[in-house]
């Protein structure tokens, strides 16, 4: 009875403040230590400790794919949620949105991306060098595709509102056009034309069309192996661009026009694919029809073959009578039902506006719980020193051990090969042991301890202490960018997970916000002198990680 009391009190403040405070006052309070809610759950425990041991058994075998597809970040709504896999619906939504090769080519798309936007790191500083600017001016060169990305993210994720084909096919081309232009700039001598070749890469982005066709397209049975594949074709884009710039050794020209050489040749080979792509993507993609065609009618044939045995079998047994009298009901009855109605309409209408998904940033961000916003600062700060070490790592190689291109590509290529193994054993095994929150504030102390050993500090700097430093920190970034996503999934407003400013974008934004900002940290640092870049750009890394820690810590008790 105290539960009933206080949820229809939480209703009450939310239907008249206009707050939903009642989400957080749960969550906030539900697992503290000294939370008197433990004793209403107390009675349940039994029966959710076997429920949670016969899930256990059964999802042991896919909990991989399961922690991998997180990483994807496709928050599923209330109507996913609740659809049964015999729904007139759900068939009809599989039948004619969903496409085996349009979704293998909405990866590839994924895949080509991530190598274009890694393939150029081992080089990018030697390439600078040779048209006449400074080496770190490497972090503007691979932090300019980021700049325009942060725009290409809303114009793109609005335009698949519409389309999935239209976007994904601009895409291609100004991607064709942006590495075509990349690789002219050695020949035209131009830092300027090298700056618009990225800059037109990272207009190209579709990132966020990727995750809407996951989202809208592929059904909820398919939807987990689908998010696994977008994160892994990601993380086997990230592998394969620094390994193929290591394959580039050669230097001649063709028609004593254009050279091909360690540094252009990224830029002509991505061209190239991307052309394969276009190709492929023009004859093979289907534009999947639009949901008003889809769901309008189903939804009638639907209500009526519900109600339809409902109404059939009533009037077989003759229950045509009205089911209360006024006169035979009690007066306090009739007032406890007519509360409880009220209540069942407040929660309808509520779940109605829960799935209309916003329209502005500002809506969006209204959306955003404290814990909410910590996860995103969390997942701003791992990518952020993710960035740091990675576009950095040519410059730093260069400067301490003097690596040559292969070395450092080698580097770069093995720390993209962990993230696949990594998530298997997290996936399969520690998040099977820990809650997912121990998880996180676990890998954000040793991406701190990462930073830490990164410095140079007093004792020689040695190559073994640089790998080692830079496997930590990496591994365990890719370990708590997985359980982060996780949680935020679940604690994401499902009016989030659907529209042009959806929990995918959001995510997005963080995360090449953290990118523009780094790149441009190296680039500035770099007139202090290359002696002094790698401790200048730990610093504001090891700052937001310890921010983070702290963040996480006064946010604990509300992380589910």
């Amino acid at each position: 009875m105290n539960a009933i009391g206080l949820r229809k009190i939480l209703k009450k403040f939310d239907k008249r403040f206009g707050s939903s405070f009642t989400d957080y006052y749960v969550k906030t309070r539900s697992n503290h230590p000294y939370s008197q809610l433990q004793s209403v759950f107390k009675q349940a425990d039994p029966v959710i400790d076997f429920i949670k041991a016969a899930v256990s058994r059964l999802s042991n075998s896919t909990s991989f794919l399961e922690f991998l597809g997180k990483h994807a970040f496709i928050v599923q709504d209330q109507d996913d949620l609740g659809a049964a896999p015999s729904d007139v619906n759900g068939d009809l939504f599989v039948e004619e949105r969903y496409h085996f090769m349009s979704l293998l080519l909405n990866l590839v798309n994924t895949f080509l991306y991530m190598v274009n936007t890694y393939i150029i790191v081992p080089t990018a500083d030697g390439y600078s060098l040779t048209l006449g600017a400074a080496a770190t001016v490497c972090g503007v060169i691979i932090g300019s595709m980021a700049i325009a990305q942060i725009f290409s993210s809303v114009y793109f994720s609005a335009w698949s509102n519409r389309s999935y084909f239209r976007p994904l096919l601009f895409s291609s081309i100004v991607l064709l056009v942006g590495n075509t232009l990349y690789a002219l700039a050695y020949d035209l001598n131009s830092l300027s034309v090298l700056l618009l070749g990225r800059l037109f890469c990272g207009l190209g982005s579709a990132r966020a069309v990727n995750r809407r066709y996951i989202s809208d397209c592929v059904p909820l049975k398919f939807r987990m192996q689908a998010s696994a594949g977008f994160v892994s074709a990601s993380a086997l884009g990230m592998a394969c661009g620094p390994a193929m710039a290591c394959l580039f050794q050669t230097n001649f020209k063709f028609c004593n026009l254009l050279t091909f050489n360690e540094a252009t040749l990224p830029g002509w080979v991505m061209a190239f694919l991307w052309l394969l792509y276009l190709s492929w993507l023009w004859f093979s993609f289907r534009e999947p029809p639009p949901y008003t065609k889809l769901l309008v009618v189903p939804k009638l044939n639907a209500v009526s073959t519900m109600i339809g045995p409902l109404v059939n079998d009533a009037i077989e047994h003759g229950s045509t009578k009205p089911l209360l009298l006024a006169s035979e009901a009690n007066y306090e009855d009739e007032e406890g039902d007519r509360e409880e109605v009220e209540d069942d309409g407040e929660e309808d209408s509520e779940g109605s506006r829960s799935v209309e998904p916003v329209t502005s940033i500002a809506s969006a961000y209204q959306l955003l719980t404290p814990s909410v916003k910590v996860q995103l600062f969390i997942y701003f700060m791992l990518k952020y020193a993710m960035e740091i070490l990675l576009a950095e790592s040519s410059l730093v190689t260069g400067y301490y051990f003097i690596w040559s291109t292969r070395n450092v590509a080698i580097f770069l290529a093995c720390l993209g090969l962990t993230v696949i193994p990594v998530n298997v054993v997290v996936g399969n095994y520690i998040s099977n042991i820990f809650e997912e929150r121990q998880v996180l504030l676990a890998s954000e102390i040793m991406v701190c301890i990462g930073i830490l050993l990164s410095f140079n500090i007093l004792v020689p700097y040695s190559a073994s202490q640089y790998v080692g430093s830079a496997l930590i920190t990496f591994v365990f970034a890719e370990v708590l960018e997985g359980v982060n996503l996780s949680l935020l999934s679940r604690v994401m407003s499902s009016r989030l997970s659907k529209g042009t400013f959806n929990s995918g974008l959001l995510s997005t934004e963080a995360g090449t916000i953290a990118r523009v900002i780094a790149d441009g940290t190296i680039t500035l640092s770099g007139y202090l002198g290359e002696q002094m870049l790698l401790n200048i750009t730990l610093v504001p890394s090891l700052c937001i990680c310890v921010s983070a820690i702290v963040a996480t810590c006064f946010t604990y008790n509300s992380l589910y």
